[in-house]
C-alpha cells in the first residue's frame, strides 16, 4: 500500500501539504483532484522520487514498479512499436541479453533466457503492443513509421502506449485524454478499469473519473481528504460538508437558482428526444453539485452577438480538403441562432477540417459557402494558444480589441477568468497551457461572435473552468459547434450531434451512448452482403426520414428557443427589480418617485412576461404535435 504519514512539503515559499496522513490500498484507482498549483504535480513527484518531503514520509513497497507518461519524447528514429515496447524495461533487457547470447553461440545461455521471455509473456509483448497502439488510434501502416516522423500530439500518445505498456504495480497518469480522441478515451477508460495494479490518476474529465475511478483523493488547504466512489459521488460529499458553511450559503444559493432556471426550462418543452432528456439530467445533476463548486474563481458570461439574423451561416454541397483532394464532401448545413451542434467522428475524419471550413480559413474545394452580413464568427483552437502576444498582460490583449476600453474594465473582465491582481498585468509568455487557454476563451467572449467555433477547448482547462465554460455556453445566443472528447461538455451544451465519417458529415441519429456503441460495431465485419443490405437500407432510409423530420421542426425549435431566451431575460429583470423594491429606505417619503419609478417597470416586466409565456406556450404546443404527428 502507498503511505503518507505526516507529510509536509514546500515549493520555495509555498507550503503545499501540511501533516498529511493518506493510506491508498493496492489496487485501488484514485482520481486525484484540486484546484492548479495545490500540489497534485508535487505528489506525483514525491511517488518518483524526484522530489523529497520537508517533514513525514512517503512510502509503498520497495519492489513496485512505477509507470508515468513522460513529459518529453526523444527524436529517435526507432519505429512506434519499438519505441512502445521499450515501456516494458524487462522484456528489453532480455532481448538485448538474448541478441548477446546468439552472437556469443551460448545456447545455455539463450535457453535460460528463452524460458525468462516465456515467465514474463515476452512473446506475446509485440501484439501486446500493437493493441495498445491500435487502441490510441494507431493505424497498422503508423506502427513501423519512426518517432520523428509523429507530431507532437502523437507522441505524447507514444508515451503513453510506452506507460501503459509497463508491467507495472504503480500507474501514474497526468491528465491522459488531453491528446486523445473520444474514441481514444473510451478505450483507454475500459483498458484502466481491466487495470490490475494502483492507479493514481490527474483528469479533469468527469465522465472518464467516473468511470475509472473508485477513491477520490482532493487536496484543499495543504491537506488531502479521501472519498469513497467516484468523481459524481465526491462531487456530492463535498457539497453537503459546503453547503454547512454558512458564509458560502447565499453564494451557494444564487448558483443553484441559476441552474434550477435551465432545468425548468427544458423539462417545459416536454420532448421526448434521447438527447434532451439526457441534457436535463445532467442539469438536475448540476443542480445538486453547485455548491462543490461555491469557491470557484471562474465566473463569465457571453455577451449578447452584435447581430444576428438567419440563417447566420450556410453551406450547400460543399467539398473541403487539402491541395486538390477532397476530405468531406456533400455537405449542407444551415446554421441559425440557438443550434448548438456536437461533432462525433473518428480522429483524422474531417471534424477540424470542417470547423476551419465555417470559420472561413479554409476555403471550399467546390459549392458554396455563404456567411450572414456583418456577423462575428469566434474560432478556438490550440494553435491560437501560440498566437497571443508573448510581451502583453492579459488587459493589453484585451485593449487591443478595444482601445476605447479602461483599465479597470478590463481587469474585471479578465478577472471571471481567473486573472486577478499582479496576474492580469503580468506578460502571458510564461503562462501555462491552461491560463493561455483562458485567455483565448476571454478574447473570444469579449467578441460577441454570433456564431462559435470550439475546437477541443477543454484541453488544458480544470475542472472548474470547465463548469464555467458550460454554464456560459447555455447563455449563449448564436450557434454553436464543438469538437470535444470531454462527453460532460457535449451532453449538456449540444443538442445535436453530427457524425463525420467516411467523407460525409451529417445528423447522427441517437445519443452518446449510441454513439459508444457506433464506435465499438464500426470495426466489426459485416456477415455477408445479402443479410445485411436491407438492414443496412432501411437503417439509412429511418436516419433520412429522421433527417427529415428535424429540418421541418426546425423552424418551431427556433420559435421556442427565442421564447426561451426571452423569458428568462424578463426573469432576471424581475428578480433585479424585486431585490430593489426589497430596500426599506425606498419606502421613505424622498423616494416616492423613484419607487414609483420601479413599481411601474415591474408591472411593465410583469405584462411582457406573461404575453411570450403565452408565445412560449402556443409555440411549445405546436412543437409537440409535430413531433408526434
Amino acid at each position: 500500500m502507498i503511505k503518507l504519514q505526516n507529510l509536509s512539503v514546500r515549493r520555495g515559499i509555498r507550503l503545499l501539504f501540511e501533516s498529511v496522513n493518506l493510506t491508498i490500498n493496492p489496487g485501488k484507482k484514485v482520481g486525484l483532484t484540486g484546484a492548479n498549483g495545490t500540489g497534485k504535480s508535487s505528489l506525483f513527484a514525491l511517488l518518483q522520487d524526484k522530489l523529497h518531503a520537508d517533514h513525514g514520509s512517503v512510502s509503498f513497497p520497495p519492489h513496485w514498479v512505477t509507470a508515468h507518461v513522460a513529459q518529453e519524447t526523444p527524436a529517435v528514429d526507432a519505429s512506434a512499436l519499438d519505441y512502445a515496447l521499450q515501456g516494458d524495461a524487462e522484456y528489453v533487457t532480455l532481448q538485448t541479453a538474448l541478441a548477446k547470447a546468439e552472437t556469443d553461440h551460448d545456447g545455455a545461455k539463450q535457453s535460460e533466457l528463452h524460458d525468462q521471455l516465456a515467465a514474463i509473456d515476452g512473446y506475446t509483448a509485440r501484439s501486446r503492443a500493437g493493441r495498445l497502439l491500435h487502441g490510441l488510434g494507431f493505424k497498422a501502416e503508423q506502427e513501423l513509421l519512426p518517432v520523428t516522423s509523429f507530431s507532437g500530439g502523437w507522441r505524447m500518445r507514444l508515451n503513453l502506449a510506452q506507460a501503459l505498456m509497463c508491467r507495472s504495480d504503480l500507474l501514474l497518469l497526468d491528465e491522459p485524454t488531453n491528446h486523445l480522441d473520444l474514441e481514444a478515451v473510451y478505450w483507454l477508460e475500459e483498458w484502466l478499469r481491466n487495470y490490475q495494479g494502483t492507479l493514481i490518476l490527474i483528469s479533469h474529465d468527469r465522465d472518464f473519473l467516473d468511470r475509472v475511478v473508485t477513491q477520490v483523493c482532493h487536496i484543499e488547504q495543504q491537506g488531502i481528504k479521501s472519498y469513497t466512489g467516484n468523481y459524481s459521488a465526491f462531487e456530492l460529499a463535498r457539497a453537503e460538508h459546503l453547503a454547512n458553511q454558512q458564509a458560502a450559503h447565499q453564494k451557494q444559493q444564487r448558483e443553484i437558482a441559476h441552474i434550477r432556471s435551465y432545468v425548468t426550462r427544458f423539462k417545459a418543452q416536454a420532448t421526448k428526444a434521447r438527447q434532451a432528456q439526457s441534457r436535463i439530467k445532467a442539469l438536475e445533476r448540476m443542480e445538486l453539485i453547485a455548491p462543490a463548486h461555491v469557491d470557484s474563481p471562474f465566473h463569465f458570461q457571453f455577451y449578447p452577438p452584435s447581430r444576428l439574423t438567419a440563417p447566420l451561416l450556410s453551406l450547400d454541397k460543399i467539398a473541403v480538403g487539402y491541395g486538390d483532394t477532397p476530405l468531406l464532401s456533400g455537405i449542407k448545413l444551415s446554421l441559425a441562432p440557438g443550434d448548438r451542434i456536437g461533432l462525433l467522428g473518428p480522429n483524422g475524419a474531417g471534424k477540424s477540417t470542417l470547423i476551419k471550413l465555417i470559420a472561413g480559413e479554409l476555403p471550399p474545394l467546390q459549392g458554396k459557402r455563404k456567411e450572414a452580413k456583418d456577423i462575428r464568427i469566434a474560432y478556438f483552437a490550440q494553435h491560437q494558444l501560440e498566437q497571443l502576444y508573448v510581451e502583453d498582460s492579459p488587459v493589453k490583449h484585451i485593449q487591443r480589441l478595444n482601445p476605447m476600453a479602461s483599465e479597470a474594465e478590463c481587469r474585471n473582465f479578465v478577472g471571471g477568468f481567473g486573472f486577478h491582481g499582479d496576474d492580469a498585468l503580468a506578460p502571458v509568455g510564461p503562462f501555462s497551457g491552461g491560463e493561455k487557454a483562458r485567455l483565448v476563451l476571454a478574447l473570444l467572449v469579449y467578441q460577441k461572435p454570433a456564431v462559435l467555433l470550439l475546437d477541443e477547448p477543454t484541453n488544458h482547462l480544470d475542472l472548474e473552468m470547465r463548469l464555467a465554460l458550460t454554464m456560459a455556453l447555455q447563455d449563449f445566443e448564436g450557434a454553436l459547434m464543438v469538437v470535444s472528447h470531454d462527453r460532460h461538455l457535449l451532453r449538456t451544451v449540444a443538442d445535436d450531434l453530427w457524425l463525420v465519417s467516411d467523407g460525409q458529415a451529417k445528423v447522427f441519429d441517437g445519443d452518446l451512448d449510441d454513439y459508444r456503441q457506433w464506435v465499438a460495431n464500426k470495426d466489426k465485419p459485416v456477415k455477408t452482403a445479402e443479410t445485411n443490405t436491407p438492414s443496412v437500407n432501411k437503417k439509412k432510409g429511418d436516419r433520412r426520414t429522421a433527417a427529415q423530420a428535424r429540418q421541418k421542426l426546425q423552424p418551431l425549435r427556433n420559435s421556442v428557443k427565442k421564447a426561451e431566451q426571452h423569458m428568462e431575460k424578463l426573469q432576471q429583470t424581475l428578480s433585479e427589480l424585486e431585490q430593489q423594491l426589497a430596500d426599506t429606505s425606498l419606502y421613505a417619503a424622498e423616494s416616492k418617485d423613484r419607487l414609483k419609478a420601479l413599481l411601474a417597470e415591474q408591472a411593465k416586466a410583469k405584462s411582457a412576461l406573461e404575453t411570450i409565456e403565452m408565445d412560449w406556450l402556443e409555440a411549445s404546443e405546436a412543437l409537440e404535435q409535430a413531433q408526434s404527428a
